[in-house]
């Protein structure tokens, strides 16, 4: 499904002899800028923005023709973020601009799509060790055309993929823990170890002194590394990095494919790329979100909370939590129905949460997640029946039990579940059951 937004630039993208700049399609106000200044490592940032709009171009899985070039930039007190989901939806690139890879004045806060065409990609390949690097986002000027000429306009259709990858890709980042940090000689030595490009199985990595080691079966310590050519982009990063870092969830004996973040830290950029479990899997059908959305009150929390959002670099949950009278895990269920609209992310650096300003629409949960609009009618249908130990639930002719485990997650009888069993969310039987037994959704912290 694609959402075909038209987005005007006042022209392209380019890097002129005093800087790059970089059009962009507006933000809170029309074409705002909202920084002026040089990048303090312009080798490293070209190298930088060169990865996340080479993600953007990239489908890892059946490649294809490259469905999207234009990164989300946002601008956000003291530093500037760059997004980018592949084709596929299975890797979420970020690259942080750190305070101290700036030297400029963020002037206004805003987020947009920027247009990173194919002159510009060669223009920042040329970038040299001494020569400058200025971003300006977002020119002041508005040149308008008439006879002498035209108006650049471009139509840029942004898959709706992106926005539900953006919902998903932060509730299960807030599940990740530091696993594992390398020093960038043995980061290089352990990336060119990966397999090649085409290789699609699950890999998992261990700790192993100031390196990682590689074993085919997930072990307590380890982080997943499904796809491992997907960790390709990073190369072009390496040699300004200073260190290597790996995050995901916790990891058992036994444990299924699980997402993970990678990420190079040169002091002044972080690049961070998030694989999904499986290279075939998008993060947009991951349905981590939805056990959040089923709250009666999850909408005017998200309203709320909406108004208090501040361009902070982080956002503190307790903080919120404190100006709008609500407890902490109302605020996390309200930050996950603002990332429906991509209003949020998360850092796992920082192990917080971010905001972006992309228009809210609090109707987009229902309509980007059919498991939570089928539970919504099996619940208006009243075809939950709940007992001591279970539920029933009737859905046409098919009766299924679904039962609730010691973690507060549920189990269900449905051959979704039975194919799935809970890694991609649960289905819509146990949304009904949660929605009719007015749970408490369970949110990472």
């Amino acid at each position: 499904m694609t959402a075909v937004q038209t987005y005007r630039y006042l022209g392209p993208s380019v890097l002129r002899p005093d800087g790059l700049a970089l059009q962009t399609s507006g933000g809170p106000v029309a074409n705002p800028r909202f920084f002026s200044g040089f990048l303090t490592t312009p080798r490293a940032a070209a190298a930088g923005l060169l990865a996340v709009a080479e993600v953007a171009r990239s489908r890892y899985y059946r490649p294809a023709d490259p469905a999207s070039l234009d990164p989300v930039v946002t601008g956000s007190r003291d530093r500037l973020r760059f997004e980018s989901f592949s084709g596929c939806a299975g890797v979420y690139a970020r690259l942080d601009a750190l305070p101290a890879g700036i030297d400029g004045e963020i002037v206004a806060h805003g987020t947009t799509n920027v247009d990173v065409n194919p002159p510009l990609r060669a223009a920042l390949a040329r970038v040299g060790g001494l020569d400058p690097l200025h971003l300006s986002v977002g020119p002041d000027d508005l040149t308008v055309s008439t006879l002498d000429g035209p108006v650049v306009e471009k139509k840029v259709p942004l898959p709706g993929r992106w926005l539900r990858g953006f919902a998903e890709v932060h509730v299960l980042a807030a599940t990740f823990e530091p696993r594992a940090e390398i020093p960038v000689a043995e980061a290089t030595a352990f990336l060119r170890r990966l397999p090649g490009a085409g290789t699609r199985s699950v890999l998992w990595a261990v700790p192993a002194g100031r390196s990682m080691r590689l074993t085919g079966r997930p072990v307590p310590g380890a982080v997943c590394l499904a796809g491992a050519d997907r960790l390709g982009t990073l190369h072009g990063l390496l040699r300004y990095a200073k260190t290597l870092r790996a995050y995901g969830p916790t990891v058992a004996a036994g444990s299924p494919p699980l997402p993970s973040t990678w990420e190079l830290d040169t002091g002044e950029l972080r690049l961070s790329l998030t694989l999904s479990p499986e290279p075939y899997r998008g993060f947009s059908g991951e349905g981590a979100s939805l056990a959040a959305l089923t709250g009666d009150d999850v909408v005017d929390d998200a309203e709320l909370i909406g108004t208090l959002l501040a361009w902070d670099p982080t956002i503190e949950v307790d903080t919120l939590a404190e100006a709008a009278g609500l407890d902490a895990a109302r605020v996390r269920a309200a930050l996950v129905q603002l990332g429906t609209a991509g209003r949020v992310g998360f850092d796992v650096s920082r192990a917080a949460y971010f905001h972006r300003v992309l228009p809210y629409d609090a109707g987009r949960a229902e309509r980007d997640n059919p498991r939570l609009v089928g539970a919504r009618a099996l619940v208006e249908a009243g075809a939950v029946e709940l007992d001591a130990t279970a539920a029933t639930v009737r859905s046409g002719a098919e009766v299924y039990r679904v039962r609730s485990s010691p973690d507060g997650r549920y189990t269900c009888s449905c051959p979704w579940w039975v194919r799935h069993r809970g890694q991609r969310g649960p289905c819509r039987h146990a949304l009904a059951v949660s929605m009719t037994a007015g749970a408490q959704p369970e949110v990472p912290a």
